[in-house]
């Protein structure tokens, strides 16, 4: 384990880094090079330096604040243990928003799954999704599943891809169940993998109305990208009320 250096071994702008860090959960390259005025390579160096004392976590593109590598690499199995009265509280609001015979895009992630299999119960459903897990929720002969995408993103059976947006730009849907990993202070609903936000992204495009399904945990915290503002979800459904939460 590396030994957490004092902050006084540190240059200001390392400092800097580390309290936008510690305040936004996460920080992009991109961001810290134009915020600071250097190039990107220096900031790499400097991210490398922190990250070497054990002042923060290197990721793909920017870095977050020790103690989320557990969180962010977790297993599909173990993200499932995780907030299960809270992902079955959002999940079966979700399901009863959407009316029978209704067509929709189903999310990846575990709240959304749980979602599928709610809706499952009752039949009629036209469903689109990237996500093998929720489409084997669904009795394929009670409901008209349509898998979609041909990339495997990851363990968790998510499909992204090109192949995935255009087939999602050829729809035209009722509703959108969207996840996320991260709902910030200022209303960015957010997300880690630049290549799912696209496909959240083209689903909510493709859809009439979209529901995001967040549990509490996910409020109040950054992550590596937007995927849209709070307002731009016909409801955000968070279970912690019976009903979804009107967004804006």
């Amino acid at each position: 384990m590396n030994r957490v250096e004092p902050l006084s071994a540190f240059s200001p702008r390392q400092r800097e880094i580390l309290a936008l860090t510690e305040r936004n959960g996460f920080v992009t390259i991109e961001s810290l090079a134009e915020e600071f005025g250097v190039s990107a390579q220096t900031i790499r160096r400097d991210i490398i330096a922190l990250a070497d004392a054990g002042r923060l976590q290197r990721f793909h593109g920017g870095a977050g604040v020790t103690g989320q590598t557990e969180t962010l690499r977790l297993d599909h199995g173990q993200k499932e243990q995780l907030s299960v009265e809270d992902k079955v509280r959002v999940a079966q609001t979700a399901a009863a928003c959407v009316p029978d015979g209704a067509s929709l895009f189903l999310d990846v992630g575990t709240t959304v799954e749980m979602a599928a299999k709610a809706l499952n119960a009752r039949p009629g459903f036209r469903v689109f999704t990237n996500s093998m897990r929720a489409a084997l929720a669904f009795d394929p002969s009670r409901h008209d599943v349509n898998v979609i995408g041909r990339r495997v993103a990851g363990r968790d059976g998510s499909l992204v891809g090109e192949e995935t947006m255009l087939a999602l730009q050829g729809l035209r849907l009722d509703y959108a169940l969207i996840g996320c990993s991260a709902v910030d202070a200022e209303g960015r609903v957010m997300d880690y993998d630049l290549s799912k936000i696209a496909v959240k992204k083209v689903a909510m495009q493709a859809a009439r109305k979209s529901l995001l399904l967040a549990t509490a945990s996910k409020f109040g915290r950054s992550a590596l990208s937007t995927i849209a503002m709070l307002s731009d979800f016909e409801q955000v459904i968070d279970g912690r009320q019976d009903l979804a939460a009107e967004a804006g």
